[in-house]
């Protein structure tokens, strides 16, 4: 009865979030799924770049809600600009409520000044969602007496399945090597996803708004800046629909070690405290995090759990007319 009581109370989320006020998944790891926090992120290391990503949203919770990411970009010459790929999935239920989106991206680099970099990109994406109706289980089916399952009285929705064409853009800009600062705008044709005939039911765009900073305290220092010793505060601000979010928080880096802490604020609503450890070499990196639930809903949720794995592909430009733009790695 457990199982069964769980499935009803996610259905109720789920139906919840079918009227479009819930909002896109966002992950604690931030510039670790640099592509899904802002397209404007593509190429901005200027290697070749592979993520992996997956985060575990109230673990405690059976049939909780957990998201799987995974990205490729790579800064090209020829084109004066980069490439990347996004495919990501978040699975509700079980895979009751299922979200895919998959597209490419085109960032263009401007080399405003010897110290001044920006990229600018658009994302196109195939956005899904989809309803596994066979999963569902609805209080008239349950005899709570017995505990015995029969029929529902309920109707299953015209669409099972529903996608769109989506599209995205954002900023990225990058000064002295040090001060970096983006706006991204996702969802900006606003899709339709909804599943019943004749209602309609458009995702509400997403702002993001980043800044931070990088302080060395070995510039100059030989070899690879990851190498030096560093801290970078910086702020995340989104915004979807009548949602409002706010992460403020620092890294510690100290090579081959990153760690992390973050405050993440619903305004009106304090929501977790983000811990990160992290570990990274010239070729690849990975990293956890855990979110501390800190609102009324309280850690008996189990928090979040993130894991990220990156690959780099080291490439060697010309360092006096090209630069990193040198944005946190977790």
């Amino acid at each position: 009865m457990k199982a069964k009581r769980t499935t009803l109370i996610l259905f109720i989320i789920l139906a919840w979030i079918s009227r479009g006020t819930a909002q896109d998944v966002i992950y604690s790891q931030f510039y670790a799924n640099p592509l899904y926090l802002n397209p404007a992120l593509a190429g901005a290391k200027l290697e070749q770049r592979i993520t992996l990503n997956y985060r575990n949203e109230w673990p405690t919770i059976e049939k909780g809600y957990v998201s799987y990411s995974a990205t490729w970009d790579q800064y090209f010459e020829k084109i004066s600009g980069s490439l990347g790929f996004v495919a990501s999935e978040d699975v509700a239920g079980g895979g009751v409520y299922n979200r895919f989106i998959g597209g490419g991206i085109y960032s263009y680099r401007i080399r405003a000044s010897h110290t001044v970099v920006l990229n600018a990109a658009i994302q196109a994406n195939y956005l899904q969602y989809k309803l596994d109706w066979s999963k569902l289980l609805f209080g008239d089916q349950i005899d709570f007496h017995t505990g015995s399952v029969g029929t529902t009285n309920e109707y299953s929705p015209a669409k099972l399945k529903v996608g769109n064409l989506d599209f995205s853009a954002g900023v990225l800009g990058g000064y002295k090597e040090s001060l970096y600062f983006g706006v991204a705008v996702n969802h900006l044709t606003r899709p339709d996803i909804a599943l019943y005939d004749g209602n309609e039911n458009r995702v509400p765009m997403r702002w993001t708004v980043h800044s931070g900073i990088l302080i060395d305290f070995f510039q100059g220092m030989e070899g690879e800046d990851l190498r030096n010793f560093s801290i970078s505060p910086n702020v995340i601000y989104v915004q979807q629909g009548k949602f409002h979010q706010l992460n403020l928080g620092m890294y510690v880096n100290k090579f081959p070690f990153v760690t992390g802490l973050w405050v993440r604020h619903n305004f009106g609503n304090p929501d977790a405290v983000i811990a990160l450890i992290g570990f990274q070499t010239k070729t690849y990196k990975i990293g956890y995090s855990y979110d501390y639930t800190i609102s009324q809903l309280s850690n008996k949720s189990g928090g979040a759990h993130e894991i990220s794995f990156a690959w780099l592909f080291h490439r060697y430009l010309n360092t006096g007319r090209y630069h990193a733009l040198k944005c946190p790695t977790f």
